[in-house]
């Protein structure tokens, strides 16, 4: 019985390895990756109209075949001084979030400082309608695993199984400091049409993180690149599209995803931020899942909702079967009573 059930683990954790290789960069990842927008680019730290912003997000992964991939992360960001040159601020943020993987329980908890700096431009004094956006951010990341629950093929030796063998040259915990940066454009065009890009770098340190106790010290954690792109078009007063993608690259890992999410106001339109309205979407991560997304937004308070069909050469093990997500977002509104509001050009992540 054990022979057997390792060979199946063996199996799994074989056809886990060719898909992550294939899709998936090795840093986290989600569906919802607009809730997460600390996690995407340092760039998007205090993009957003109101005092200060607090999200959080859950996601579960594959646990119709092994023990469940669990991730879940926390960011709060504000501004916090304003009118640097004219209407520019300055944000700062926090982000956490931790990742627990597989029966060998690879765990990652990361916490992450960012700032960014916002440049209006254009439009002139009273409505500016462009920023150039440039944010760093810097942590500190703990990663562990329970060697004692992996196999290792030197660990069948004579046809018997010995554990233990396989993981003496391995140690349990590894500790490093990580550097990113990022860069953003956004620009409403119109009072109906506004769009972001931004690319992003993280990792610029390349710092160890492997488990071997004799390391390479050439080796390093791969530098990830981001790209991300996302718009907002009101089709007429209630109705809207909410297009976005994002692009990651990481040593020979690439994730694309792509889709689509459409609003409706359900409440008085006359006031966009503040009304309450719906919405839905469809997304595709390519080679990996097709993604369907839903929540609500009431005053501020976003809770979205989403679900991964699994498409990759794991379908058949996973009998489709892929990631759910949960997310909150709640943006305390700005005082109306004094000054003149300012309007982010687009805060679409």
């Amino acid at each position: 019985m054990i022979r057997k059930n390792t060979f199946t683990r063996a199996s799994l954790i074989a056809a886990l390895a060719l898909t992550v290789q294939t899709v998936q960069a090795q840093d986290i990842h989600f569906t919802q990756f607009n809730a997460a927008p600390l996690t995407v680019n340092p760039a998007f730290t205090g993009n957003f109209d109101g005092q200060w912003r607090a999200a959080a997000i859950y996601r579960n992964q594959w646990a119709s075949v092994t023990t469940p991939f669990v991730t879940y992360g926390a960011s709060f960001d504000m501004p916090v001084i304003h009118d640097l040159t004219v209407d520019d601020y300055l944000a700062v943020g926090a982000q956490l979030f931790n990742d627990k993987a597989g029966d060998g329980n690879l765990s990652n908890f990361t916490g992450l400082v960012s700032v960014a700096y916002h440049k209006f431009l254009g439009g002139g004094r009273d409505n500016p309608n462009k920023a150039l956006s440039v944010g760093f951010q810097g942590g500190y990341t703990n990663k562990s695993i329970d060697v004692s629950k992996l196999y290792f093929g030197d660990e069948f030796q004579n046809g018997q199984f010995n554990p233990g063998i396989g993981n003496e040259m391995l140690n349990t915990k590894v500790n490093y400091f990580t550097v990113n940066a990022g860069i953003s454009w956004s620009h409403a065009t119109s009072d109906v049409f506004s769009y972001t890009v931004g690319v992003g770098a993280n990792n610029l340190n390349q710092p160890q993180e492997s488990f071997e106790k004799k390391q390479n010290s050439e080796v390093g954690l791969g530098i990830r690149y981001t790209g991300q792109a996302g718009a907002i078009w009101y089709l007429n007063e209630k109705f809207s599209l909410r297009p976005a993608l994002l692009y990651q690259t990481q040593a020979t890992a690439n994730e694309f995803i792509a889709g689509n999410e459409f609003n409706m106001i359900v409440g008085n339109p006359e006031f966009r931020n503040f009304a309450t309205n719906v919405f839905v979407g469809g997304w595709y991560r390519t080679g990996d899942a097709v993604m369907v997304t839903a929540g609500v937004e009431f005053k501020q308070l976003r809770i979205g909702v989403s679900y991964d069909y699994n498409t990759s050469a794991l379908k058949t093990a996973s009998n489709g079967n892929g990631g759910f997500e949960i997310s909150l977002r709640y943006i305390a509104p700005s005082p109306l009573d004094f000054a003149r509001k300012l309007i982010y050009p687009c805060a679409r992540f």
